[in-house]
This record gives C-alpha cells, structure tokens and sequence, in this order.
C-alpha cells in the first residue's frame, strides 16, 4: 500500500462528476504522477483506516500525498497543483480560509448526482490506463 512516487486520488466511482474529473486529470498528468482507486474499492478502505478518515464522512474525493491525507478543497487544490499548463495556478485559492472552499466545496458535492448523474456501477477503465488505477 506504500505509494511513494505517485500520490493517490480516491473518488467516488459511481459520480458522472467524479469521473470525469478523473479523466481531465489523466489527460493533464503528463508526468504520470497520479494513481487513482474508486473510494467504493478495498484498496480505498485500506487507505482511509490507515489515515483514520471515517467513509461515512467523505463521499467525493481524497488525495494521499506520501503519508498525508487530504480532502475536500485541500485535496483538489493540491491536484491542481501538479497537473500540466496552468492549472497549478489554481493553488493561488489556498489562501482562503478552509471553511469558505469547503463549504463551495461541499455545496458541490451535495448536488453532484442532481446536476451531473450517477452510473449504477464504478468506471472501469480502458487497457491503455489500467496502470492508473490502483486495485486488490
């Protein structure tokens, strides 16, 4: 489970909205930094029990960054930071306090099915970007 090299976005793989957060992702990780597990997966609850985040409480992403976790706006912010072109510049919003960029975070991610849709099962991906994706 030790990832040193690649940080590890667990999502939600039922969210429309997540998943193709997780493509634009890889279409922007030039250096292929990212390794990506569904949060609905074993490996996920490997993950959370080990930096002690509850499941029943995070519903739409974490980022695990060497043995940190992070959530909500924190983690989004932190994958922009290493995604290709400008999006690192997004890291400029980390400025504001914690509890203004997640309650829009929140806000978002309690909409998520209503506006962007829900798949009955998680997304599985394509042979060329299997390697991404973490599984046990």
């Amino acid at each position: 489970m030790k990832n040193k090299q690649n940080d590890v976005i667990l999502f939600d793989g039922v969210c429309n909205l997540c998943n193709g957060a997780v493509t634009f992702i890889i279409k922007r990780d030039r250096k292929n930094h990212f390794r990506f597990a569904a949060l609905e997966s074993d490996i996920a609850t490997l993950y959370l029990k080990k930096h002690k985040i509850n499941p029943n409480e995070i519903d739409s992403i974490v980022l695990i960054r060497g043995e940190r976790a992070y959530t909500k706006a924190s983690a989004a912010l932190r994958i922009a930071q290493k995604m290709s072109g400008l999006w690192p510049l997004l890291y400029v919003f980390a400025i504001f306090p914690k509890f203004i960029s997640n309650a829009i975070y929140d806000y978002i991610a309690r909409n998520r099915y209503k506006w962007f849709g829900k798949q009955e099962s998680c997304m599985i991906p394509t042979e060329e970007l299997r390697d991404k994706f973490l599984h046990k």
